[in-house]
C-alpha cells in the first residue's frame, strides 16, 4: 500500500490483529521468555521459529509473520535472554547461551523439528546451532547473518550508537540505532522506534550484556568462519543485500557458495534488515523455500 507516494509499512498490530495467536511468557532455563505463537495453521503444521538480531525483539519480523502464516506454517517469535521483554540477563551473553536457550525453548514448546529463520545475530545462532542439533531442524533462513570478524571501526560505531540509545533512550537516539541496520530512514516506523524506546528503558536492561559479542576477544571466541557455513547440514536460504555493512554482494555470494545446500537471494535497496526493507521479495523467496522443503517431510 502506498500513502503519499511512499510504501506503507504496516504496524505490528495491523499485521497480526486478525491472525489467531497467543502472547505468553514461559520459563526457559530460568528466563521468563516472551513467546508469540501463531497457531492458525492447525495441528501438525510445521513451525517457523523467528530469531532476532542483537538487542532485537519479536517486532523485527512485523513485515513477515503474515506471509508465513498464510503459507500454512505455525510461526513462533520469541525474545532472547536479556532482549525485548524476556527477563534481563545478569552476565555477558555468548553464542552458547543463545543455543542453550533455543534448545530449551523447543523442548518447552514440545517442538521436535523446526524451520529456523534468523536475522543478524539470529543467523549467527542458526549457523552455530544447526551442526550441533541437525535433528531439530528442517531448514534455516540466514537473513544477513552476523558473526564474522569485520573491521573493529564498524563494530565501535555500532557500539557507540547502541550505548547512547540505552543511556538516553530518546526518539532520535533510538532511531539512530535503527539506522545502523535499516538503509532508508523512511523505512523506520515510529512504532518500531517506540517499541525499542520502551525496551531500552526497562529496569535491568543491559546493552553491555546483550552486545557482549561485539567485544573483540569474545567475538573471536564465538566467531563464524567459512567452515561454519560449510557445516550447515540442512537446506539454507541465504539472504544478502547491496548495502550490507559487513560485506559486499560478492561476499554474500561467496558465503552462500560455501553452504552444502544453499539458495541465494540478493535484496537491493536494503542494509542489515532485508526481511524488513525488502519484505515483499524476502517473503516470496522464503515462502517458496519453506514450501519446497516442507513438501514430503514429516509434519511438525
Amino acid at each position: 500500500m502506498n500513502r503519499g507516494g511512499k510504501r506503507h509499512l504496516a504496524t505490528f498490530w495491523e499485521e497480526i490483529a486478525d491472525l489467531e495467536h497467543t502472547l505468553r511468557y514461559v520459563d526457559v532455563r530460568g528466563y521468563r521468555t516472551r513467546v508469540l505463537d501463531f497457531t492458525g495453521a492447525g495441528p501438525g503444521a510445521q513451525t517457523v521459529i523467528l530469531a532476532n538480531g542483537t538487542s532485537g525483539h519479536i517486532e523485527a519480523w512485523t513485515q513477515n509473520v503474515r506471509a508465513f502464516v498464510e503459507a500454512g506454517f505455525r510461526v513462533v517469535g520469541y525474545d532472547y535472554p536479556g532482549h525485548g521483554y524476556t527477563s534481563p540477563a545478569d552476565h555477558p551473553l555468548e553464542i552458547r547461551d543463545y543455543e542453550e536457550h533455543l534448545l530449551a525453548l523447543l523442548d518447552t514448546l514440545e517442538l521436535e523439528r523446526v524451520h529456523l529463520a534468523g536475522e543478524s545475530l539470529g543467523g549467527w545462532l542458526a549457523l552455530k546451532f544447526a551442526p550441533k542439533h541437525p535433528e531439530r531442524l528442517h531448514t534455516v533462513i540466514l537473513s544477513a547473518p552476523g558473526g564474522r570478524m569485520i573491521a573493529e571501526a564498524r563494530l565501535d560505531k555500532t557500539q557507540s550508537v547502541s550505548t547512547q540509545a540505552v543511556s538516553e533512550p530518546t526518539f532520535d537516539n533510538v532511531k539512530k540505532r535503527l539506522q545502523v541496520v535499516i538503509h532508508d530512514p523512511d523505512n523506520i516506523t515510529d512504532e518500531l522506534v517506540r517499541v525499542r524506546q520502551a525496551i531500552y528503558a526497562r529496569d535491568g536492561f543491559s546493552m553491555a550484556n546483550v552486545s557482549a559479542l561485539r567485544e573483540p576477544e569474545r567475538r573471536w571466541r564465538n566467531r563464524v568462519t567459512d567452515e561454519d557455513f560449510a557445516a550447515v547440514p540442512v537446506p539454507a536460504l541465504m539472504v544478502w543485500t547491496d548495502n550490507e555493512p559487513t560485506g559486499d554482494e560478492a561476499e554474500g555470494e561467496r558465503l552462500c557458495g560455501l553452504l552444502p545446500d544453499g539458495e541465494y537471494l540478493l535484496v537491493r535497496g536494503a542494509a542489515h534488515w532485508p526481511q524488513w526493507e525488502g519484505a515483499a521479495e524476502f517473503n516470496a523467496a522464503a515462502v517458496a523455500f519453506l514450501k519446497k522443503h516442507a513438501s514430503g517431510m514429516d509434519r511438525q
